[in-house]
């Protein structure tokens, strides 16, 4: 698909290769949908340069310490790895000023998440001037 230009962005994330098919995005913002894309801030960066009218959001773990607990409990990772997502969160937190939104993950809390969510879309279809995003 890469060499084929049938991703919006791709990029490799610890090891895994990870990427956003152009085509069905844009065939849901021809349709006038919202699209909802989960993707890392190497991405984020990427599509921003593509779709700057685009809303991004930032979602954000309520502590450093707290991210650490969770990636712990989950036993994903080893020692190595572990240091390494948390190097990277902490570099990641800095491009807090790419995004739009910032949304605090509580641990338990994650419908107060999505609920937060759902206010920034309600609140970005409510803007006077709003903003046109195609591919």
């Amino acid at each position: 698909m890469i060499a084929r230009n049938e991703l919006l962005e791709w990029a490799n994330v610890y090891g895994n290769w990870y990427g956003v098919p152009y085509q069905p995005v844009k065939q849901a913002l021809d349709r006038g949908q919202d699209v909802i894309l989960k993707v890392d801030i190497q991405g984020a960066a990427t599509i921003k340069k593509i779709l700057p009218q685009a809303v991004f959001v930032f979602l954000v773990p309520p502590s450093m310490e707290e991210l650490a607990t969770r990636l712990k409990q989950r036993h994903t990772e080893s020692p190595f790895d572990l240091a390494l997502r948390m190097k990277t969160a902490g570099e990641e937190i800095k491009q807090l000023p790419l995004f739009d939104y910032a949304v605090v993950n509580k641990q338990g809390e994650i419908d107060l998440a999505v609920s937060d969510i759902e206010a920034i879309i309600t609140a970005e279809k409510r803007r006077i001037t709003p903003r046109e995003i195609a591919l």
